[in-house]
């Protein structure tokens, strides 16, 4: 019987339910000192900053924007290539957000772009370090400060990356981090600010510290929705679960996998699960977390080098570019190839679930309507697959992923060349 892995899988610790019943022995589950060690623990581990827990990551960043005091209207430049969610929330805090394209190499913030979208009322750039790999922040640091711009790092995909040795989100003004469930460090949901300044920190942390608690049944409701999450990935349950589904759908072209994505939609005003503290049970999670994040990482690493060697030899696939000043943590593992959705379709047949895209091209979105504009580098980023190669997975299962793959997309090369050309007579 064919047993088909999930293009899904997240960081669970083998004690996760025994944390959630300490913290429900002492009646610790939404308030409790792990909140206070873990942000302390969080920012000794990054070497620099404040660390301030939030609801999610989203929510710390929108702390942070108001916690600048810019004023009304000023204009925010983030990628063209990012999650709706985050320039919804600028202008939720009363900005305008411009988008710049990207280097469709690494799917990071062209600095030449940045450049070109400044204007004398640009306030703040916000370098988001994609699928793992940090921008190039010499370059969109040094613009910054040209400018006198505010520099807000979003870590969410690259906590334990680095940019020349250092730490991704020591570098700007301020950074946020994300701890959904498939985030590098997942905390089923919550995320993190991170800032360098005192005063600035003390006003995020004051916003962060006015929001109510979360009650218990929203707390438990959560964990328990990261736990079938955890399940229903797993390739025995994924095999006779949602795989089905996906493997019916690909004869006809179908996308059934568009309804486990957030609707895209204004956000003004916030949603009621947004204006809310981080519980203490998530911190508990996160402080375990932390001990285990470079084993993850290392794993992910290794798993994405036997990716590289079995797939960068083949017409057509160009594998992810890394320039020898970062690290990479391959949140996702992204590679162009000739026809992406023959091969989504393919290898679903075989197995293996992956994935078209995890972000979106905000400058084609109707919801950022007069900010859509042209961004070659984001459309054609957006033609990646991304391939699982996260720290759940086996050796074998990766190998058995990388070979499935390479299998179709050589077959398809076969295929193309085979194809009679047209008499010209």
């Amino acid at each position: 019987m064919l047993t088909a892995i999930s293009r899904y899988g997240a960081r669970v610790l083998p004690n996760t339910q025994q944390i959630i019943a300490e913290c429900q022995r002492r009646g610790e589950l939404v308030r409790g000192p792990k909140i206070k060690e873990f942000e302390e623990t969080f920012a000794r581990r990054l070497g620099r900053g404040r660390a301030i827990s939030a609801s999610f990551g989203r929510m710390a960043f929108y702390y942070i924007l108001k916690a600048l005091g810019l004023p009304p209207g000023s204009e925010v430049i983030l990628p063209a290539l990012t999650f709706w969610v985050v320039p919804e929330l600028a202008r939720v805090a009363g900005l305008k957000p411009v988008f710049a394209d990207v280097d469709p190499a690494t799917f990071n913030l062209d600095p030449e772009a940045l450049e070109r979208a400044i204007t004398p009322k640009t306030r703040a750039v916000v370098p988001t370090h994609l699928f793992g790999l940090p921008c190039d922040l010499d370059e969109i640091l040094s613009m910054a400060h040209r400018h006198s711009l505010f520099v807000i790092e979003d870590c969410a995909h690259t906590l334990g990356a680095t940019y020349r040795g250092r730490p991704v989100g020591t570098f700007g003004d301020a950074a946020f981090f994300s701890f959904q469930t498939l985030k590098p460090l997942n905390t089923y949901g919550g995320g993190m600010a991170l800032v360098q300044d005192s005063g600035l920190a003390q006003r995020v942390a004051d916003l962060a510290a006015a929001e109510p608690w979360p009650d218990e049944k929203r707390i438990l409701g959560r964990l328990r929705v990261g736990r079938l999450q955890r399940i229903f990935t797993r390739p025995g349950v994924f095999t006779v679960s949602a795989f089905p589904i996906l493997w019916i759908a690909s004869w006809f072209k179908a996308r059934p996998d568009v309804y486990l994505w957030e609707s895209i939609r204004p956000l003004s005003p916030l949603p009621e699960e947004y204006a809310e503290k981080y519980s203490n049970v998530q911190a508990a999670l996160g402080l375990a977390g932390l001990d285990s994040l470079d084993q993850w990482t290392e794993l992910t690493r290794a798993h994405a080098r036997l990716m590289n060697e079995t797939l960068r030899d083949l017409p057509g696939v160009r594998i992810p570019e890394v320039p020898p000043d970062r690290s990479h943590v391959y949140y996702q593992y992204c590679v162009y190839v000739p026809d992406r959705d023959d091969l989504v379709r393919r290898c679903i047949r075989k197995g293996i679930d992956i994935e078209t895209l995890h972000v979106d091209v905000c400058t084609r979105l109707p919801l950022f309507g007069e900010a859509c504009h042209e961004s070659p580098g984001a459309e054609m980023a957006a033609t990646v697959v991304q391939v699982p190669v996260y720290a759940g997975l086996s050796d074998p299962q990766v190998a058995q992923i990388a070979n499935r793959v390479r299998s179709v997309l050589t077959r398809a090369a076969q295929r193309s060349i085979s194809v009679p050309r047209a008499s010209h007579q």
